[in-house]
């Protein structure tokens, strides 16, 4: 099948401009990390929408460029004819990110709220950059903007089923940079910082707290322990690695969904989601499965003493190769 030559090419520059904003992200001593990141996200997240609007509209290109009146001989507007407006080079001037996501809106194609709320989060510290002079004061709020970023983009290519093999590509790489809260810059915050800092707060607390596939941020918190001993270390889970012993909080952390949770979630994601004998009986297979189901009994010490399952959000991948994703 033919491909849209301008269409493949907006996909593989936003492929393009999201690794260059990890690969800065990730050097050991840059100390613009933030703002960069910011400028080339946004660039990814534009050329991406923007290939999805040209592929939503039929491939017409003027669907993404800025549109003037043609003038008449007599230098008045003509009224329904209209041409691409020039830019100073002569070529064709197009739309910006925020009227993309507004013409995708127009054809029915509604982005997230929290998502939404990300994009508008990193436009915002984009725009801000030049007054940022002391960016240790935020490194560590944009470093969770920029993982729930990361997180974003990767969802809305499997949603929308881009033409994109993410398997070629480790976004994974983005590090955890140590950001210790105790350290305190020698700069004073200025204001454009603090309201910038304030104009965060108020997106995350007004997001959809239980959405499971966007998020606007993705919070952060690092613990250090004094141990003897090596099994006290943080470990990513590996099918050959060492076993460590975490604590029933720590257990409840990872697996955050009760029944109910589950299923009222599972409502809002799926367009067939039903509670009959095909989703209990892929239930009673997952409950086997420890890293996807905890058994969590109200008294530990009691063999006798009730108990709840909670799951992990790991689940999400089984339940979706059964049910169906409703479409935003």
């Amino acid at each position: 099948m033919k491909v849209n030559k301008t269409y493949r090419s907006l996909l593989d520059k936003s492929i393009n401009s999201m690794l260059s904003a990890i690969e800065i992200y990730n050097k050991p001593n840059f100390s613009y990390r933030e703002e960069t990141f910011a400028i080339l996200a946004v660039n990814a997240w534009e050329l991406l929408l923007k290939a999805h609007l040209l592929k939503c509209c039929s491939y017409k290109m003027e669907q993404l460029y800025v549109m003037e009146h043609v003038l008449k001989k007599d230098g008045t507007k003509h009224p329904t004819r209209k041409k691409p407006k020039l830019n100073r080079a002569g070529n064709a001037t197009t739309i910006g990110i925020l009227e993309v996501i507004k013409r995708l809106d127009d054809k029915a194609v509604k982005l997230n709220p929290n998502l939404k709320s990300s994009i508008e989060a990193l436009i915002e510290l984009r725009d801000n950059a030049i007054h940022f002079h002391n960016e240790k004061q935020i490194s560590k709020e944009i470093q969770e903007l920029g993982f729930a970023c990361i997180k974003n983009y990767m969802s809305i290519i499997k949603l929308w089923e881009v033409d994109i093999d993410l398997s070629i590509y480790n976004f994974y790489l983005m590090p955890l940079a140590y950001v210790d809260s105790r350290i305190k810059s020698e700069s004073v915050m200025t204001d454009e910082v603090s309201k910038y800092l304030s104009f965060i707060k108020n997106i995350v607390q007004s997001s959809e707290q239980n959405d499971e596939e966007f998020t606007v941020a993705i919070s952060i918190d690092i613990n250090f322990k004094k141990s003897k001993s090596f099994e006290s270390i943080g470990m990513r889970y590996d099918p050959e690695g060492v076993a460590i012993t975490l604590s029933e909080e720590d257990i409840r952390d990872n697996f955050p969904l009760t029944t109910k949770l589950l299923t009222d979630l599972a409502k809002k994601r799926y367009s067939d989601f039903k509670q009959g004998q095909d989703f209990h009986k892929l239930m009673r297979e997952i409950k086997k499965n420890t890293k996807l189901c905890h058994e969590r009994k109200l008294d530990p010490l009691n063999p006798k003493s009730s108990k709840m399952l909670y799951y992990s959000t790991n689940i999400w991948k089984e339940l979706d190769k059964n049910f169906s994703k409703k479409h935003s």
